[in-house]
Formats: C-alpha cells, sequence, structure tokens
C-alpha cells in the first residue's frame, strides 16, 4: 500500500493575557547595605549604641582586672615535689642552615643548657594569705639579692601592680601551671645548682588567718 501523508500540525495559539491569578508584587531586593546603614541610625538616635559601646568597653576593663582563674587547692602541710622538663623530639629540629641538631626521637633537658636564674612564686591573689607569702617571700629573696617572678593563677594582676609597685605576671589558661604539674598553691618553683630538675615547694596556709 501506498504510504499515506502526514497530517498537518495543529496551528500555534496565539499569545494572550490570561490576567492576574494571584497578589502581584514588584520584584525588588532591599539593599543590604542600606538596611544596615538605617539600622544603625536608628539604633544610634535611641542611644543603643553607646550603651553597647560602654557595655564592650566594660566587659574588654573586667576581663583585664580579672582573667579568667584556675581553680587550685592549698595545703594543710608543706611538701616538696621534683618536675622533670624532659621533652622528646616529635620530628627533627634544624637549625638556620637546615642542620639537624636535635634527632626525632632524642630526649632533651633544656637545664642541660639553660639554667633557671630566678624562681617563680604561683599563688591566689583572691586569697589574702597567700598574697601576704608571696610579698614575705619576695622580701626575702630582694634581700638576698634576687627578685622571684610572682605569677598569679587568679584575682586582679592588674591591682596587685598598682598596689606593690612592681610587675605582677598571670598565668593566663594556667599554660604554666599544666606544664609543670603544679597541683596546689602556694608554690615556689626554683632550680637547685647543679639540679635538671625543677623543684616544686608547696606551703601550707593552715594558721595564716582566714583567707
Amino acid at each position: 500500500p501506498e504510504p499515506q501523508p502526514l497530517p498537518e500540525p495543529a496551528p500555534l495559539m496565539g499569545r494572550e493575557d490570561l490576567g492576574a491569578v494571584g497578589p502581584v508584587y514588584p520584584i525588588a531586593e532591599a539593599n543590604m547595605l542600606e538596611w544596615i546603614e538605617q539600622q544603625l541610625l536608628k539604633r544610634e538616635r535611641s542611644g543603643e549604641l553607646d550603651q553597647l559601646k560602654e557595655e564592650a568597653i566594660e566587659q574588654a576593663l573586667d576581663s583585664l582586672e580579672n582573667p579568667e582563674p584556675t581553680e587550685l587547692p592549698t595545703l594543710d602541710y608543706d611538701t616538696v615535689q621534683y618536675h622533670d622538663p624532659s621533652i622528646m623530639a616529635a620530628r627533627d629540629i634544624r637549625d638556620h642552615e637546615g642542620q639537624v641538631i636535635v634527632e626525632k626521637g632524642t630526649t632533651v633537658n633544656p637545664l642541660d643548657t639553660i639554667t633557671m636564674t630566678r624562681e617563680m612564686l604561683f599563688f591566689d591573689g583572691r586569697d589574702r594569705r597567700q598574697v601576704a607569702w608571696a610579698r614575705e617571700r619576695m622580701e626575702e629573696a630582694r634581700d638576698a639579692g634576687k627578685v622571684p617572678r610572682p605569677i598569679l593563677v587568679a584575682g586582679s594582676y592588674l591591682e596587685l601592680m598598682r598596689e606593690w609597685e612592681e610587675q605582677v605576671f598571670y598565668d593566663q589558661d594556667g599554660a604554666l601551671i599544666r606544664q609543670l604539674g603544679i597541683g596546689a598553691v602556694p608554690v615556689r618553683v626554683y632550680q637547685e645548682p647543679g639540679k635538671r630538675v625543677l623543684t616544686l615547694e608547696y606551703e601550707s596556709m593552715t594558721g595564716r588567718g582566714p583567707r
């Protein structure tokens, strides 16, 4: 049989306006920078910005005056422990010329090459007994020709600096406490002549009065 011709395609419908089928809004996005500027101006007029600024300043000053404390107990007896500062090299340590000076896996004691010349006094600045202990120890050491490093683990070091009129340090985030394995305060940390360990000398606060 002969092939039949294909049917003609249906004519395309013309375009026409179907009308609105729902609410119609203009397509426009608010400029984010303009919105932020408007919000800032609004808060500035209301005084909210000045209040936020004052609160931020107060919080910053408070964090300086009273850093995050490291809570440590006091002991009711005197005792001594020793800390070996030796570390094992996790990788080869090279000098400025690229030469290996410490091989990976080697144990190194920094006290073999340097000497701790000033003892450190760790204490809680919120405890009047410990502050008095540190002051007494500093005066004794000063009379002997040496000045220890007073290091707070809690309390306001700035307030103590103003009171003592000399430099007071702060163990931020308890970094030295962890490194030396200190478990209580107050404690003297020093190196005895010729020793390859540090001596941690804890002193009891029993009988020294109220905190």
